[in-house]
């Protein structure tokens, strides 16, 4: 091929903050130059396989819906590919809440501190050889069969183990903040007053909280959460839900919960940077000229109309809130969320 290509990338979410920018960076870009290419797969999850090279949740962040990444055992891995379980129309109530601790660069990269984990922590071994087959086929069913409850301790324990192997990394790293766990401990409590499983967090290589819930649901988790990581100014700056966020605001908690969740942390404005809410959505899919970041003709950025998406979106300065945001592709035996949040990636001939 003889085209010179310009790739103009923006992310409407945190970049490097345990949020999955990596996979929704390079499953973008891989998707983007397949079409441009015109390429057709050799075989079905080619494009993921390669798509995994760049980052390796990146190969889940190429279809919507449940996601799983299999391992594969050929010695080249080009069997190590995403396969989706099940489509973004199989579970439309699915939900979630998510809690931006920190929207900073996080210390410890992801790709950084997976490699010393592998060579110095005995539980992830552990992990790998005896609990990640066995809870992905659990998962799968879980979501398959539409079992809430059970999907949702699933999450919840293998997000706790995964951290469990952080910690037993020498030396140790520490993704989770003091305000990761108040929302772990809060979570808890949003269940045992509904007697059920409600919510389900998890965390990422990052201190920011995913909270999975059902729809029936959302709105009085919102409204809790709400309430102990209130905005440190307008709702409108804080979510890229604001009519959500609002109506939850005006929302009346029930005591109980109120007091529960009281002993566990008290309001404070600052320890949220954002709160997002999305739920499952589709595949990746090819945007028109007119949401094009570059001139068609040039290959140069367009500034003024990157600035200009920017504001409508609320602005880059406040953590950049999220436009559309699609897929929450589970990752897997982690349950994860990969969330592949719309980076707008737009390419062009360059004569």
């Amino acid at each position: 091929a003889t085209y010179k290509v310009h790739v103009v990338s923006r992310n409407t979410f945190p970049t490097a903050a345990g949020l999955a920018s990596s996979a929704a960076g390079y499953a973008c870009l891989v998707y983007t130059l397949s079409k441009l290419y015109n390429v057709e797969e050799q075989f079905p999850g080619q494009l993921s396989a390669i798509a995994r090279q760049g980052s390796g949740s990146a190969c889940r962040s190429l279809y919507g819906g449940f996601v799983k990444w299999v391992k594969g055992s050929k010695k080249d891995a080009t069997d190590s590919i995403a396969v989706q379980v099940a489509d973004d129309k199989h579970w439309p109530e699915m939900r979630a809440i998510i809690l931006v601790i920190n929207a900073g660069k996080k210390e410890t990269p992801s790709t950084e501190g997976m490699q010393t984990s592998v060579a110095t922590s005995p539980l992830l071994s552990f992990r790998a050889t005896s609990v990640v087959e066995p809870r992905l086929k659990e998962m799968e069913q879980a979501y398959l069969k539409k079992d809430f409850e059970t999907f949702g301790k699933l999450t919840m324990q293998d997000s706790n183990q995964f951290h469990a192997t952080c910690l037993d990394t020498y030396p140790p790293i520490f993704y989770m903040t003091d305000a990761s766990r108040q929302a772990v401990r809060l979570c808890h409590a949003f269940n045992a007053h509904k007697g059920r499983i409600a919510a389900a967090y998890t965390f990422d290589a990052g201190p920011n909280a995913v909270i999975y819930c059902l729809e029936k649901d959302r709105d009085e988790l919102l409204a809790y959460m709400l309430h102990f990581f209130p905005p440190a100014t307008s709702v409108d700056s804080y979510t890229n839900k604001p009519d959500l966020l609002t109506k939850a605001a005006g929302m009346t908690i029930d005591p109980k919960l109120l007091a529960a969740g009281s002993e566990l942390r008290a309001p404070a404005k600052g320890d949220c940077k954002m709160i997002y809410c999305t739920s499952v959505g589709g595949d990746a899919k090819s945007l028109g000229p007119a949401e094009s970041l570059i001139n068609l003709e040039t290959g140069l950025p367009l500034e003024n109309k990157v600035q200009k998406w920017q504001q409508t979106l609320g602005g880059a300065s406040s953590g950049c809130p999220v436009h559309n945001v699609p897929p929450l592709a589970v990752a897997g035996a982690a349950a994860f969320a990969a969330v592949a949040l719309s980076v707008v990636m737009s390419m062009a001939k360059r004569a």
